[in-house]
């Protein structure tokens, strides 16, 4: 749940109204091309979305936007001229997720409808028929750039002889390490947390007040200053186990306790209004003593040592002592999640993993230390805590890109490059063939490409 309370705290603060609209013009059509049009209010309603992003909503913003929407339309003609069908599972669950955030940032349904001067109906249907749109324009953009021809070596040498070197992309420091990792008890520190938390819960039964308990003591930083308090939200921002106990509660009760990914929770629900709710939370994560610590790096300091000494290979310490099911069968080398790499860039590497062998020389073992394991990386989450040693495998050092070193890195650029193009040359092939009309109204935008500068 942390990394949703965080993610809707940065997009609250983020959120502002767009910028007033041209003075003195009512919504109009903006932009005819073939037989689709383009309203003022279409490109104000971008703009407010732009805008969440802390852009200033300008008139060079405003033509930004109506040119990415001219050729946005392009796709979108062709994509009905090519019957591609719109994916209903990928748009009704994006529709959901943009209602229930808005649900959550405003507080409910009545206050979104009054924000957005509009009802839930009606906005859902826009937001449907913008959302399928938007399935047809990727998948006829993906259907252009797939269509290239494959890229060969041949083109991936013409590319790196055409580039001036200079202008080749530099392939920064890359380390490939194998590591060896220990977990504290964590029955142990979970047994410890759950006690507090039930005597917690008992000293709420009795009369003390949830919002000052959790101000004391809730490790969620975000709610524990407004006494746990979480605000009317949609369930299915939280973890399951979390929303399913909220919505069990009756308003003013308090749960058992509940597990998550960040931790162990009792609720306490303020109001609940349909699948919404209100609740506040006191929070607490499984906290580790010196002990812990200091009995693992004991073990980690003596395999490095027996390692260091030739008694026992790192890779054969890994698949016995290693507690990482994820790297002890393969000799305790690591990847990277989200890539499945055994090469880690610096700003791949978690920050105590990258200190412990920045110093290191190839083959060199670190010094026992305190880290995070993968667990949640996906989800943006940081991991659970891991004492570990690491060996460096190899330094590629920060290059220039060549042909014999870096093949797939300038494959994937050349690709790139021919996708883009591909897509260029359909727009402008496109527009040529397509009846374009622009408004007055936007005669001072300067367009990036030249053709919409013709139009106005």
């Amino acid at each position: 749940m942390k990394h949703i309370f965080l993610t809707l705290a940065a997009l609250s603060a983020c959120f502002t109204l767009s910028a007033q609209k041209y003075k003195g013009v009512v919504d109009k059509t903006v932009a005819v091309i073939g037989g689709e049009t383009i309203l003022l209010s279409d490109v104000e309603a971008e703009v407010q979305q732009m805008s969440m992003g802390g852009s200033s909503s300008d008139k060079d913003m405003r033509c930004q936007v109506l040119e990415g929407m001219l050729d946005a339309k392009l796709f979108l003609m062709q994509a009905r001229v090519d019957s591609l069908t719109v994916n209903q599972d990928m748009v009704s669950a994006s529709l959901t997720q943009r209602i229930d955030y808005f649900r959550t940032r405003m507080g409910g349904d009545e206050e979104m409808e009054k924000y957005f001067n509009k009802p839930l109906y009606k906005l859902r249907q826009e937001w449907m028929k913008a959302l399928e749109d938007q399935s047809l324009i990727e998948q006829e953009r993906g259907q252009i750039a797939s269509a290239i021809s494959e890229v060969t070596p041949y083109d991936v040498k013409e590319y790196m002889d055409a580039t001036d070197p200079e202008d080749l992309p530099v392939v920064p420091v890359k380390y490939q390490m194998s590591q060896i990792c220990i977990y504290p008890d964590r029955a142990k520190a979970a047994m410890a947390v759950k006690e507090k938390l039930l005597s917690l819960r008992e000293r709420i039964m009795n009369g003390e007040k949830f919002s000052t308990l959790a101000r004391i003591y809730s490790e969620d930083p975000g709610s524990a200053r407004r006494g746990g308090e979480l605000g009317l939200a949609s369930k299915s921002i939280f973890w399951p186990a979390f929303s399913d106990a909220a919505m069990a509660l009756r308003p003013g009760t308090i749960s058992q306790i509940v597990e998550t990914p960040d931790g162990f929770h009792i609720i306490e629900v303020i109001e609940k209004k349909g699948d919404m709710f209100n609740a506040r939370h006191i929070l607490l994560k499984p906290q580790y003593t010196a002990e812990d610590r200091e009995k693992a790096f004991h073990t980690l300091d003596s395999l490095k040592t027996q390692i260091e000494a030739g008694e026992i290979t790192f890779e054969m310490a890994a698949r016995f002592f290693s507690e990482d099911p994820a790297t002890r069968t393969n000799g305790g080398q690591m990847s990277d999640p989200s890539t499945g790499s055994s090469y880690f860039e610096i700003d791949q590497m978690k920050p105590a993993d990258y200190a412990a062998v920045k110093d290191l020389k190839v083959g060199e073992i670190s010094q026992p230390v305190e880290s995070l394991d993968n667990e949640g990386y996906l989800q943006e989450r940081s991991g659970n805590l891991v004492y570990k040693i690491l060996r460096v495998d190899k330094i590629i050092p920060a290059h220039t890109a060549t042909f014999e070193n870096d093949y797939t890195e300038i494959l994937d650029k050349v690709q790139m490059n021919k996708q883009l193009a591909a897509i260029d040359e359909f727009i402008n092939k496109k527009a040529k063939e397509t009846y374009i009309v622009i408004d007055p109204l936007f005669a001072e935008c300067e367009f990036s490409r030249e053709m919409w500068n013709q139009r106005k």
